[in-house]
């Protein structure tokens, strides 16, 4: 069958989420072509063209989403961005892949989301470690009973992110809310849809949000910003099988960053734990599993069948392998017509739960997650 032909929004040649991940990604992958890029710069259009062998290079987006030779346009800018770019892909009438979050605010999201099923294209979200081998093979062994009934849940999510009185410019702008890039918006979006896709849905839950490093230096410079997004997330929630969990993301760690998921029933426990290499997140780690069974037994590695995992054995793991998971699987969505990835609607599931988190903390009160 034909290449789907992709077409990158926010391919900077030198760094950036495209070409670490999504570039590498689709060079993997014998079902895609990548056509086209674009950047706001045309000197760095054409050097990202260079570099990543596309056709086209272009510094107006309509232009790439119109584009003949463009089937699917990969979102991969800043946050604020998202909407309008999306909204430019659908209206070519083109298949769109966002980097997550989705957008800025839950109502823009709903949005976006009518437009798409409006528009009736696949419509695709970057929450890419629910195709970490790992995550997955943990989902099937909860389905399968591995810890009888699931009783609790144990989230730590901590990162280096902001452990240095100072930060590189490129990265302060992830210190003001209002871009919707900070800790709970990245690291809880991830974390906490990870979580949700092992072991069902958040229902109501209390929160707290504290700013512990209230202002930075931009490397380099004397220029202080002062910040504004939490850089401790905490919660504690009910999960509609009937456990409980308790989650804390941190941001900031100056030694020690990991991620572990700690998941005990009645029969066994089940951890997802972060290895030493890329401790900034779930979505981005390589992931292992340990397990125990039965009263007082003794925790050990548990392999992650070949069968998780849908990409070349030669594409590296963590970073690239995650994204690399989510294309193939949403080209097969887009060849067959299914439905499968995370879309615009498990998108709009997620910003109203981390709504739902910012209003707990808040009020101080417990609050339901609506759907």
């Amino acid at each position: 069958m034909d290449k789907i032909r992709v077409g990158i929004i926010g391919a900077n040649p030198d760094r950036g989420w495209a070409v670490r991940a999504h570039v590498p990604a689709l060079r993997a992958l014998p079902q895609y072509e990548l056509t086209a890029v674009g950047t706001s710069r045309e000197d760095t259009a054409r050097a990202a063209a260079a570099k990543f062998g596309a056709r086209h290079a272009f510094t107006d987006p309509r232009r790439l989403a119109e584009h003949p030779d463009v089937d699917l346009v990969s979102i991969t800018v800043k946050v604020p961005h998202h909407a309008e770019l999306i909204a430019t892909a659908l209206a070519a009438g083109k298949h769109v892949l966002c980097e997550w979050p989705l957008a800025l605010t839950t109502s823009e999201a709903e949005g976006l989301l009518r437009l798409a099923d409006e528009k009736g294209v696949h419509h695709a979200l970057g929450l890419q470690a629910r195709y970490s081998p790992a995550v997955m093979y943990a989902r099937e062994l909860v389905a399968d009973g591995y810890v009888g009934r699931v009783t609790s849940v144990n989230l730590y999510a901590a990162n280096g992110k902001g452990a240095a009185e100072d930060l590189p410019a490129f990265s302060v702008y992830t210190l003001d809310k209002a871009n919707g890039a900070g800790n709970l918006e990245v690291i809880g979006g991830h974390t906490l849809d990870a979580v949700r896709y092992v072991l069902g849905d958040i229902t109501e839950l209390s929160a707290m949000l504290s700013i512990q490093r209230p202002r930075y230096t931009v490397s380099g410079t004397d220029q202080v910003i002062e910040v504004t997004s939490p850089d401790q997330v905490l919660v504690h929630a009910n999960l509609a099988r009937g456990a409980v969990l308790s989650a804390h993301l941190h941001t900031g760690k100056v030694t020690d960053g990991r991620t572990v998921v700690e998941i005990a029933g009645t029969e066994g426990d089940l951890s997802i734990v972060s290895g030493d290499e890329g401790p900034m997140g779930l979505q981005i780690s390589a992931l292992g599993l340990r397990g125990s069974r039965g009263v007082g037994g003794a925790a050990e590695d548990l392999p992650v069948p070949a069968r998780f995992r849908t990409a070349a054995p030669d594409v590296p793991d963590a970073t690239v392998l995650n994204v690399a998971q989510l294309y193939a699987a949403l080209a097969g969505d887009i060849r067959t017509g299914a439905r499968t990835v995370p879309d615009f609607a498990t998108g709009v599931g997620l910003h109203r739960l981390l709504d739902t988190i910012r209003r707990a903390a808040e009020t101080g009160t417990r609050q339901p997650v609506l759907g």
